[in-house]
């Protein structure tokens, strides 16, 4: 019997994959609800989940023998563009030098920003690939991607446009933020109102003119920018027809999730040391709090994010990797999903949520995205595995065995 089916011009499939078990995460379903049946594709969207085979033929046919299948998985926070290596600086860490004062020392982010500087367009792309590779295995088939690292025009431009062209050497759907608003540059250090004068007059509108990112981003922190340079920010964005979103409470609490929320920011992020009031107002703004699990792994952190205050006023959760030089390099989102239980006390089902539905709507793709279900994308990835529980349980293993990018199969 058809549970859905959804009219296409085409009178036959693009694709049939048969024999499949499936979690939807539709937002309403409760459990992971674990179906069989077989998921029609026609271009490029779900245009069918039934129970048994329909009669109409398909085009190609993919017989996934009882294989697990889920909705691709989206890395929806990452600084996967950029140039050279933090790994002394990890090894000072070690040392028991605090992150704030190695970015004062012009370590952190001003590193990589000098080295980003000095790298070509292809070149940063390039470096990304192998990063981006290890990200795919992990089921990822939407991945966002932050600048932030170049802190000029056209060193911002630059790491936009590498992060596009990603999508010429792989199968994966690329979302570009603007993080212009990551660190006060060095020709700007005693001056940060002017540096974001420049990204206000003439960085977020050129890149806007240009098409180049879908959404702006500042890292509202003591050693980044404060809640005016921040609202400057969020006011230019939303003026050029950009969405917002906040890196907010990771070392202190300076109310940016609020603000952020304030402004109908799609996530605000980190959130470590976030209270009750900017919780509520994420809540009444519909913001998503994403969670990343690796960079409080990485340093070593005590402040938990407030996870049931977050459950209590039904917050949305998403997951990332925020894969960068510095303060999490960790390119397999599987393994955020593992961290999200084990140091967060998150639950599996809602760390599949975080990096499936909840992941989408931190990137505006909430109605194309995140879930099987009829009209979506069918961005799918297919396991190897008996239970979902699995993606936050066992690691190292490969259990991959495809995604698929709108109807494309990518064998891994």
């Amino acid at each position: 019997m058809t549970l859905s089916t959804q009219d296409f011009a085409s009178p036959q499939y693009d694709l049939h994959l048969a024999n499949v078990r499936f979690v939807s995460m539709m937002p309403n379903d409760e459990g992971y609800q674990v179906q069989q049946g077989h998921i029609y594709i026609t271009q490029g969207k779900i245009a069918a989940i039934c129970s048994s085979p329909l009669p109409d033929k398909a085009q190609h046919s993919l017989d996934c023998q009882n294989k697990l299948v889920t909705p691709g998985l989206i890395d929806c926070h990452t600084h996967l563009i950029y140039a050279g290596n933090r790994a002394n600086e990890f090894e000072m860490r070690l040392n028991g030098v605090p992150y704030q004062t190695i970015a004062k020392q012009g370590g952190g982010i001003l590193s990589t920003v000098k080295a980003t500087r000095q790298a070509s367009q292809e070149q940063l792309t390039e470096l990304a690939l192998p990063r981006l590779d290890g990200l795919l295995a992990s089921g990822v088939t939407s991945i966002e991607i932050k600048s932030g690292y170049g802190l000029t025009l056209k060193d911002e431009v630059k790491m936009l446009r590498a992060a596009k062209a990603l999508e010429s050497y792989r199968k994966v759907r690329v979302s570009t933020t603007l993080l212009a608003a990551h660190a006060v540059p060095p020709e700007f250090t005693h001056e940060p109102d002017q540096y974001i004068d420049l990204v206000c007059s003439e960085i977020i509108p050129y890149v806007a003119q240009e098409k180049l990112a879908d959404s702006v981003d500042v890292f509202c922190e003591s050693i980044g920018f404060d809640l005016e340079q921040t609202e400057r920010v969020f006011q230019t964005a939303q003026q050029h027809g950009l969405a917002v979103k906040g890196h907010t409470e990771q070392l202190s609490n300076l109310g940016g999730s609020a603000l952020t929320a304030r402004y109908g920011g799609l996530s605000a992020d980190h959130i470590e040391f976030l209270d009750e009031q900017g919780v509520q107002a994420m809540a009444k703004a519909g913001t998503v709090a994403t969670l990343l699990p690796g960079a409080f792994y990485f340093l070593r952190e005590t402040q938990l994010p407030p996870i049931d205050l977050l459950r209590q006023h039904h917050v949305p959760l998403a997951l990332s990797t925020d894969l960068n030089p510095g303060t999490s390099p960790f390119a397999d989102l599987t393994m955020m999903m593992n961290m999200g239980c084990t140091l967060f006390g998150l639950t599996p089902e809602e760390t599949l949520r975080g990096v499936t539905s909840v992941a989408a709507q931190a990137l505006g793709v909430s109605n194309s995205r995140g879930q099987i279900a009829l009209g979506f994308d069918a961005d799918l990835a297919i396991w190897d595995i008996e239970h979902p529980a699995e993606l936050s349980y066992l690691q190292g293993v490969k259990r991959l065995y495809a995604r698929l990018i709108q109807g494309e199969v990518s064998y891994v």
